[in-house]
């Protein structure tokens, strides 16, 4: 047996090992453990409330978990299951490459270990897993194979399970490691064991996720593929929609929340429009005139199209970036803390749903 394998099996019965320790220690409190930290933050609190509410569809009781652990209320009507989807869960691990492994990690600013990336990913999406590996193998439906898996699967390893990765497709997986190594991606094959079991979370039960529609999607309320007549520049919204693929309920309610409709508004800090565009903004979308309605919804249109592109479809954090900037938000990795954009994200999503 060569010293690397001696070391990964050395490895593999500490972090078992440390995973029991874990569950002994929840058992005992009666609670789920966590990593401890220092300093009390709105992250803990948001946390905190989001896991006293029940997600019964409404902007009033189910919360939607962002990345940097706050959290927002999805609109009415949402927080039913299968809102999130395979590619959603592959897209959002993604963001996570490079963060280093930390034993206990569950801040990615700091760092995240093999379960906390799991629960983070998902937390993402609005769906509450447990806080180790060998609970979250409790969590779901059971697949029997790998060749059965789905993107967006969880695979455990191990026996007593010790470690989890997120299944991406096509015999791959993304993974936080150990220590001395970051969240990668890596052949399911080259893990060095065989995957001890399978499974799935999105479909079943335990996916309580609120989500809003994804790009490329125009439902509303109504069904229709547009918003209807009696909404303020119906006729301009949709066709922006139909071109930009953006949906044309979240245009309009940019729309609302950002001027009222009204053509010739402008803010103190400058911003013109319908839109309400910044003129770098309105420069660089090529609106000659951000009074001009139609320029003013073409640009705003095709501007939440590039961030909608940009954070992988999530409408919550392309409107998130919308208000407080894409830099905001990749600063805090979701939305950033600030009451101002918290609130637009609020009403943006349910005026998106009530459109």
């Amino acid at each position: 047996m060569s010293s690397m394998t001696v070391e990964a099996s050395g490895l593999s019965e500490i972090s078992s090992r440390i995973e029991q320790i874990q569950s002994q220690l929840a058992a005992l409190s009666g609670t789920t453990t966590t990593a401890a930290t220092t300093d009390t933050t709105s992250s803990d609190f948001s946390t905190a409330l989001r896991a006293a509410t029940t997600s019964t569809g409404t902007a009033s009781t189910g919360l939607v978990a962002t990345n940097d652990g706050t959290s927002i209320a999805p609109p009415p009507g949402y927080g039913t299951s299968s809102g999130a989807t395979g590619s959603d869960v592959v897209t959002d691990a993604r963001r996570y490459l490079g963060v280093p492994y930390l034993w206990g990690g569950t801040d990615p600013s700091k760092g995240l270990d093999c379960s906390g990336l799991v629960q983070q990913v998902y937390g993402d999406l609005g769906i509450d897993l447990p806080r180790v590996s060998r609970d979250q193998a409790g969590v779901g439906t059971s697949v029997g194979s790998l060749a059965d898996a789905q993107p967006g699967d969880l695979l455990f390893f191990g026996s007593p399970i010790y470690h989890v990765a997120i299944y991406e497709g096509d015999g791959m997986m993304i993974e936080a490691p150990h220590t001395g190594q970051s969240v990668k991606e890596i052949k399911v094959a080259d893990f060095g064991e065989p995957v001890s079991k399978i499974q799935r979370v999105l479909g079943t039960s335990a996916d309580t996720s609120a989500r809003v529609p994804a790009l490329g999607a125009t439902a509303t309320a109504g069904g229709s593929s547009g918003v209807g007549s009696a909404t303020p520049y119906a006729s301009v919204i949709n066709a922006a929609a139909a071109r930009t693929g953006v949906p044309a309920d979240l245009i309009a309610a940019v729309a609302k929340q950002e001027s009222g409709f009204n053509a010739s508004a402008v803010s103190r800090a400058g911003a013109e429009g319908i839109m309400q565009l910044m003129p770098a903004t309105a420069k660089g979308l090529g609106v000659t005139d951000p009074l001009d309605a139609t320029q003013s919804i073409n640009g705003g249109a095709d501007y939440l199209a590039s961030l909608l592109k940009r954070f992988g479809g999530s409408t919550t954090l392309a409107v998130a970036a919308y208000n407080a900037g894409p830099g905001a938000v990749l600063k805090y990795g979701g939305v950033p803390p600030y009451a101002e954009t918290q609130s637009y994200v609020r009403n943006v999503l349910a005026l998106t749903e009530a459109t």
